[in-house]
């Protein structure tokens, strides 16, 4: 293994075009499952717009949409309507065929059980070489070259030779992330990597997959419900009943004096008709039930409890009158 290798994997990342469509459009999705005597709505029109190169986690309780449309994203599952492009596919219009071409060249994949990543017979190195094999992309000695490359940029070049029982659980986790991304996918879906891991585990993972973001420019989306996944990456977006609701956006700013400060703020998602969800804690912070008062003022809305709220005398200048009824 030579440091070659590795500089060669990155290379090739950075001269991808960064530039044109998003890497994932999702618009009005919609997602129906129907039995017999049930219809449920597991996706209500979705929206989200993830740009190539973006690092982005999904957080969303369970049952509020986000397990259906990461399998929309991967091509395991097709949406009942609207639209969802991946890596410049429509995932409405592919065929059957066509669905395997796109799981096999455009997407990666790192599951929550580290059983469905790694196959236990195989060594971690053979575990990423079987995914080159299988798209035949590379051969021969350059096939185990960039398998070791990959364990080498995640930080898990001494598992080469062990297999998965021989690794521990973030060991596991890193060489799934090799394994994801052999193919050179554009985008890399990753369904509660951390879930089956301790809290300081998880942040090395989640680290590593910052890393392999960083470096290689896969675009990146993580789904979970671990609210603490949303640290480690600068855009979070928050799924409720099958709706994009709000999105975290974390920088860092330099003040005056060169002290760097971490800023996150949080939106909420105004859809085409103009809905949006308010955070579940200014709902239970402000007792918010059923209706609720709006005022348009010059520069924002105001939004209280129930038919009260500040009193508004005619001609103040500072907003609208308030009717008395």
């Amino acid at each position: 293994m030579t440091d070659s290798s590795v500089a060669e994997t990155r290379s090739r990342a950075r001269t991808r075009p960064t530039s044109g469509e998003p890497d994932i459009v999702c618009a009005d999705l919609v997602r129906i499952f129907t039995t017999e005597a049930v219809e449920v709505q597991a996706l209500q029109g979705l929206d989200l717009v993830v740009d190539r190169g973006e690092l982005v986690a999904v957080v969303g309780a369970s049952g509020s949409g986000k397990s259906t449309l990461l399998s929309i994203l991967s091509g395991l599952d097709a949406p009942t309507a609207g639209v969802a492009r991946v890596a410049g596919r429509d995932l409405l219009t592919l065929s059957r065929r066509e669905r395997v071409r796109f799981r096999r060249e455009c997407v990666g994949f790192v599951w929550q059980q580290t059983s469905r990543n790694l196959l236990p017979y195989l060594t971690a190195a053979e575990n990423v070489a079987a995914v080159l094999a299988i798209t035949g992309t590379i051969k021969g000695s350059a096939r185990t070259e960039r398998a070791m490359a990959l364990l080498e940029l995640l930080e898990v070049g001494h598992c080469a030779d062990r297999r998965p029982a021989e690794m521990s659980g973030g060991e596991q986790q890193r060489a799934a992330i090799a394994v994801g991304i052999a193919n050179e996918p554009r985008v890399l879906l990753a369904d509660e990597p951390t879930g089956e891991l301790d809290d300081e585990t998880s942040a090395h993972v989640l680290e590593a997959m910052r890393s392999v973001n960083r470096e290689l420019g896969v675009t990146t989306l993580i789904v979970t419900h671990d609210p603490a996944v949303s640290e480690h990456v600068a855009r979070t977006v928050q799924i409720r009943d099958g709706r994009t609701a709000t999105e975290v956006l974390r920088r860092t700013r330099t003040d005056e004096h060169g002290a760097e400060h971490h800023v996150a703020e949080e939106y909420a998602v105004l859809d085409k008709v103009g809905r949006l969800q308010l955070p579940d804690e200014f709902v239970d912070a402000l007792d918010l039930r059923q209706r609720v008062r709006l005022a348009l003022e010059a520069d924002h809305v105001g939004v209280w409890p129930g038919a009260t709220g500040p009193a508004r005398e005619t001609g103040d200048g500072d907003g609208a009158a308030e009717e008395e009824s």
